[in-house]
């Protein structure tokens, strides 16, 4: 069969990074990690004097070899040679795709080295080419092998942000089928995407990080353009695009640096929380879930409401960094711990001279510092009446004044309130305005209280029982079933505020490794079993951590005990063990449990 004509669009030495950083082989590794960390890059390329490819030094190949215990002083040439896998620059990039390298050298046809070919280099020209095929009314039948013989996970929307695309390798890892994932909005379907927001820009972006089911992977975003105009946008996640060799460069510096601390560490990972870290498989919030990516794709005003102790503030972040405002600040209000002749000035500023002890220059409200971001409006019903009517009258009027000033300014950020007061009691006792409920309450997210998300506990306390051991430097404990069953059973009037004290208060406590029933507070253990039974069923989803310390003939029985009670269904299986899907797919064939 002859040789099929391709394009020259496709073309390696078309989407090759001509002329790279190169090392020598006389330099030493510690050089090479320097260099790849300084300069970003993954892999690098060993030549000899003549421009002669010798090898390459990749992020894991460094790992591998700092593994060993090998230092930072040996050579370049003391890692062994291996077979390299090369491509010519008239190959075409469809031949190389299935290929199982992140870079490829591209030699010349004296054998000189010419540059090298990335997967977001092929990324480029398969977008280019997807233009062509489709001009030619060729392109699902192609793209379709395109994207299914890639290893990467690729998605491709629409110019609203609709899924047309999402191959084998996204559906995998994100355990989404390809069939549920298509017609969908991405943003329903990718944790912390922007896809959506690429085909409004029409602004590329490669190797930037997003996280993903918990982990961060290293995405490009690649607008589509018909005759100049955006039609839809391409994503691939890299699964290994995070340079390993950072972490080493990190692990040889840690000595000569000071450790961070574990407060300020928590403090940062909070103030970029997603919706894909906040815990819980229960159908209450999972309901609260999927409306908050809604709401986030708006620009309209949430209210949120529920208990204390619910994380009303944790959804209000995520739906922030999920909105068109999340390259903005996120400013947080509490309105209940202001007083109220401090309100106007806290909330819209102040100008110099406006009162006695005003600050020389005057001060920026909470509005002002918002800008182009999200307020977040904390007990939005300890708001006193009068600062009601001007709150309203600035959401209104998209514009605010401050104390003592003569000029307006203009607003523009997104409004999150939140209660746990009944609103509507209070604007029939005059406590509330109903026009600025009204004005708020555009979009209402309700968030259950913890015990109405009894399976959601173990699950719960589990994290946080690992995150306060981190936090207070102890080794890791764990909880009794006996204990859980406790836990569950209590009905949690703080919520996770209280449930999060608790913990910390037993970690701080309990000398063993075991935090066993009688080491509860009595006030849990005085907790009746709310069940009509008068008892509270196994708990699968608690144990399936423990299994860390029992081994894996216990994890083996918890995981079938989980499918004999959900009838077989394994997604229901992975909910009873507070896991996710395709972790317990994983579980399942570890044990070879079919």
């Amino acid at each position: 069969m002859p040789k099929l004509h391709i394009d020259e669009l496709l073309y390696v030495k078309n989407w090759m990074t001509p002329s790279p950083f190169c090392i020598q082989p006389g330099q030493t590794l510690g050089e090479a990690a320097k260099m790849m960390v300084d300069l970003h890059l993954e892999s690098l390329p060993v030549l000899n004097e003549k421009n002669g490819l010798i090898g390459m030094i990749t992020s894991r190949k460094l790992l591998n070899y700092f593994a060993q215990g090998n230092s930072g002083d040996a050579l370049i040439g003391s890692i062994p040679k291996s077979n390299l896998a090369a491509v010519r620059p008239d190959d075409s990039i469809l031949d190389v795709l299935s290929l199982p390298y992140d870079h490829l050298p591209v030699i010349g046809e004296n054998g000189n080295f010419l540059g090298i070919l990335t997967t977001r280099d092929i990324l480029d020209g398969l977008s280019k080419y997807l233009h062509k095929l489709r001009q030619k009314q060729n392109a699902d039948g192609a793209l379709g092998a395109i994207l299914e013989s890639a290893y990467e996970g690729i998605a491709v929307v629409d110019e609203n942000g609709i899924l047309q695309e999402f191959n084998e390798a996204y559906s995998r890892f994100t355990g989404i089928n390809r069939e549920d994932a298509i017609g969908r909005h991405v943003t329903e379907v990718i944790d912390n995407t922007h896809l959506h927001e690429t085909v409004k820009t029409g602004i590329a972006e490669r190797g930037v990080l997003q996280n993903i089911q918990g982990h961060d992977m290293v995405v490009h975003r690649i607008p589509l353009r018909k005759e100049g105009k955006i039609v839809g946008a391409i994503g691939m996640l890299i699964f290994e695009g995070v340079s390993e060799v950072y972490k080493i460069y990190e692990k040889l510096q840690e000595n000569q640096t000071a450790r961070p601390d574990l407060f300020t560490k928590k403090k940062e990972s909070d103030s970029r929380i997603t919706i894909d870290q906040i815990i819980g498989t229960s159908e209450g919030i999972a309901d609260v879930k999927r409306l908050a990516r809604k709401a986030a794709r708006t620009a309209a005003t949430v209210l949120i409401t529920g208990e204390s102790g619910t994380g009303k503030e944790m959804f209000a972040k995520s739906i922030h960094h999920l909105s068109p405002f999340s390259t903005g600040p996120f400013i947080s209000v509490n309105c209940g711990a202001i007083p109220e002749h401090l309100f106007e000035s806290e909330l819209f500023g102040y100008e110099e001279g406006a009162f006695t002890g005003a600050k020389k220059g005057g001060k920026p409200g909470k509005f002002e510092l918002a800008d182009n971001g999200t307020i977040f409006l904390d007990e939005i019903g300890e708001m006193p009446l009068v600062m009601q009517t001007k709150l309203l009258r600035v959401l209104q009027e998209k514009e605010a004044e401050r104390v003592g000033g003569v000029k307006k300014y203009q607003i523009n950020v997104r409004v999150i309130a939140a209660t746990n007061r009944d609103l509507m009691q209070m604007i029939e006792t005059g406590e509330f305005r109903e026009d600025l409920y009204y004005r708020l309450n555009i979009i209402q997210l309700h968030i259950p209280p913890l015990r109405e998300r009894k399976k959601d506990i173990p699950v719960l306390l589990i994290h946080y029982l690992r995150e306060i051991c981190e936090r207070y430097q102890v080794h890791g404990k764990i909880f009794t079933t006996e204990a859980v069953n406790a836990f569950v059973r209590h009905p949690w009037r703080g919520n996770i505020r209280e449930m999060v004290n608790t913990v910390e208060q037993l970690v701080t406590l309990v000398d063993g490794k075991v935090i066993d029933y009688h080491h509860l507070p009595e006030m849990i253990k005085r907790s009746e079993p709310i069940t009509k039974e008068g008892k509270e069923p196994s708990l699968a989803v608690g144990s399936i951590e423990e299994v860390r310390f029992l081994g894996n003939q216990r994890e083996s029985e918890l995981i079938l005990d989980a499918l004999r009670n959900a009838g077989g269904n394994k997604s229901k299986a992975a909910d009873l063990l507070g896991i996710h899907r395709t972790t317990l797919y994983q579980k399942l064939k570890k044990h070879g449990i079919t």
